[in-house]
């Protein structure tokens, strides 16, 4: 649901996030609702998904003999759980049969001595050894290193941002409208030592899950932490500051939503909204650099830091934003290690990085740019993976040729390089040199011509099947005449998912895509939802983010309504099942449902599929003014809700759950 119509509001999440997406692509490149409706409203025909009716529901079976595992596709057990309902309340909801228990919270200590939580007495000092605020990814890394353990792990988490009104006592809900007033350097210390990562190690002991504060591989990763900038970049002018002569040190990641894991054990964080954390004023608008940071919506003027911090004022410290919107790599096993930003990933909104081996050792790793209008993106990379190897695959994703896609109407997909000196990417249009068309990807891919998406969210590769699941949360701002193939709807409030299937190879230079469903309540003609037949009332969603592939190649759906949620479903977020292949392809059922004002973050699966890592985000702030039972804004003195801790003076607290299936089973069987 488009989250930037609502009335003015005075919140600091509210404002930024109604800035967030707006769609800062001016080109006049193909946009993908044109595609899909040229593929298939011009045909009159649905293939690739299930509509509300049965002369589509062969369709489902001609895509896999693309992906040559038709016969482990048509293998793929079904969903058995008995759904839950559609609704909103204070608390979470699982499917019947299982347990959903809360595994850490904000403000958990995590190093080993980090103090107790205390809302009431916040320090940076205290943040930087807590859990962070905010939980989105969720990555699960086996131990030992190198085994396929599903009982005991190091649990990778985002920290994506901060939410002042609910952290904070005596802040309230104007922060925006008041110009911060009531913001002091200490909380913006704290809300700067909230954000990164955190890595910790969990056990499951007689079927319970814990995590082990004491553990000597938990650590936090802060906006303040230090990391290393690798890559093509590196070292670039354009990244150079007063604090950095080198261009290759930075403090801090910032705005980490999804990520990903690699098959050599490290941890990917992809840096999102960071245009969010500038202000000031660019000093030439008209200079390549002044359009980038329109581009780029920078300085985006969400956060106050810059009032504090001169590196987050762009009119004392330029460079400083182009430092961050990379995939961040972690190594989980080695808490000293310093994290690297990856610019051989080129430099965005990214959402997700999801990674795709070939049989001959190829790297290939998915990522999307999430805003209205922005693109898909592929990394190959130059190294190949070394199963034996460990060391030498830790910098497999150093260099790499970046590719942008473009979704045709026929079904196909071009990857188009972005390599400086070939086509429009010269120096003659303004890319002096290849680190420039990465630390500007959002221009260069302008000038290829890529497809322009509605709002790329998690990109997830499914094992079984093959095929690359890209996830279109929503653009409410296509209008009619920018409708195409793979966007097919104007006024897009529900979002859609698409599948990419290889031509031979995920590193080759086509593809083939085809829609999964389109997001919506499938009662309403004029949503022109599609689902399998059989979806009931409880089994339709709005807005799908996050998604996982359990290791049955079974697709598990989490949704970001935002302030909207009223008007796009009614329901609060949470997790659906999906059927991808076969006769049930298209079916969806609700198995998880988040609090009030919560965001469905982070699925993710241990090996053996018994257990169902998911992230509940900014409970009690979105859109609880529209829930009748409260009415108004949430603030730290009267949220919405007070999960999961429900005790007087405790806040709202964003935190991992863990679900498992009272038998011990496989989650969804």
């Amino acid at each position: 649901m488009d989250r930037h119509d609502t009335a003015p509001k005075g919140t600091k999440y509210l404002t930024f996030d109604r800035t967030e997406d707006v769609g800062s692509n001016p080109t006049a490149n193909p946009a993908i609702g044109d595609v899909i409706a040229a593929r298939f409203g011009r045909r009159g025909m649905l293939r690739g998904m299930l509509a509300l009716g049965a002369t589509t529901a062969l369709s489902g079976t001609a895509l896999t003999a693309l992906t040559g595992k038709a016969e482990a596709a048509a293998a793929l057990p079904p969903f058995t759980f008995k759904e839950i309902e559609h609704g909103v309340d204070e608390t979470h909801h699982v499917a019947e049969g299982y347990n959903a228990d809360i595994l850490i919270r904000w403000g958990d200590p995590v190093v080993p001595g980090a103090p107790a939580f205390d809302p009431g007495k916040q320090t940076a000092a205290a943040q930087a050894q807590q859990f962070g605020y905010n939980n989105d990814f969720v990555g699960f890394a086996p131990l030992p290193l190198g085994s396929n353990t599903p009982d005991h792990g190091l649990l990778c988490v985002n920290h994506e941002y901060t939410d002042e009104e609910v952290m904070f006592p005596g802040v309230g809900v104007e922060q925006q409208k008041d110009k911060f007033a009531r913001m002091t350097k200490d909380l913006v210390d704290i809300e700067i030592a909230a954000h990164g990562g955190s890595v910790i190690e969990i056990r499951k002991v007689d079927g319970t899950w814990a995590y082990d504060p004491k553990s000597t591989y938990n650590r936090r990763i802060t906006g303040e932490t230090a990391c290393t900038i690798t890559g093509p970049a590196a070292g670039h002018a354009l990244l150079k500051t007063g604090a950095d002569a080198t261009g290759t040190t930075v403090r801090g990641m910032l705005n980490n939503c999804s990520g990903g894991m690699t098959p050599w054990g490290t941890w990917l964080s992809a840096e999102e909204n960071t245009n969010g954390y500038f202000w000031g004023k660019t000093a030439d608008e008209n200079s390549l650099d002044g359009k980038a940071k329109k581009r780029y919506g920078i300085p985006g003027g969400w956060y106050n830091w810059g009032q504090y911090h001169d590196r987050f004022d762009v009119s004392k410290e330029p460079n400083e934003c182009n430092r961050f919107g990379w995939i961040v790599e972690i190594d989980p096993y080695d808490p000293n290690a310093v994290p690297k930003k990856r610019t051989a990933f080129g430099r965005f909104k990214h959402e997700a990085c999801t990674i795709v081996v070939e049989k001959d050792g190829t790297v290939v790793a998915y990522s999307g740019d999430d805003e209205r209008f922005d693109y898909v993106y592929k990394l190959v990379a130059k190294k190949k993976y070394d199963p034996n190897n460990r060391a030498a695959n830790l910098d497999i994703l150093e260099d790499g040729t970046l590719f942008v896609a473009k979704f045709n109407a026929d079904g196909s997909v071009e990857w188009l390089p972005l390599v400086h000196g070939q086509g429009p990417l010269t120096a003659d249009k303004g890319f002096a040199d290849q680190a420039t068309v990465l630390i500007y990807a959002r221009l260069a891919a302008d000038a290829l011509g890529a497809t322009k998406m509605d709002r790329p969210e998690d990109i997830e590769y499914n094992p079984v099947t093959g095929k690359v699941v890209v996830v279109l949360t929503n653009n409410s701002r296509r209008k009619a005449d920018q409708v195409d193939a793979a966007n097919p709807r104007p006024e897009n409030q529900w979002g859609h998912i698409i599948e990419i299937s290889a031509d031979g190879s995920h590193a080759a230079p086509k593809a083939k895509w085809e829609l999964l469903l389109k997001a919506g309540n499938p009662a309403d003609p004029a949503v022109q939802a599609q689902y399998h037949p059989e979806t009931t009332a409880n089994g339709w969603f709005a807005c799908p983010d996050n998604v996982a592939c359990d290791h049955q190649g079974r697709l598990w759906v989490a949704t970001d309504q935002g302030e909207a949620w009223a008007k796009a479903s009614g329901s609060s977020d949470g997790i659906w099942a999906v059927e991808t292949e076969g006769p049930r392809r298209g079916l969806s059922k609700m198995f998880f449902r988040v609090p009030v004002g919560a965001e469905m973050c982070g699925p993710w699966f241990t090996p053996d599929d018994k257990t169902f890592f998911v992230a509940v985000q900014h409970p009690a702030t979105d859109g609880v003014d529209a829930w009748p039972k409260f009415g108004k804004l949430s603030s730290f003195e009267d949220p919405a809700t007070r999960w999961p801790d429900f005790k007087d003076g405790m806040p709202p607290r964003p935190s991992v759950v863990v679900i498992t299936k009272k038998d011990g089973g496989v989650i969804g069987s």
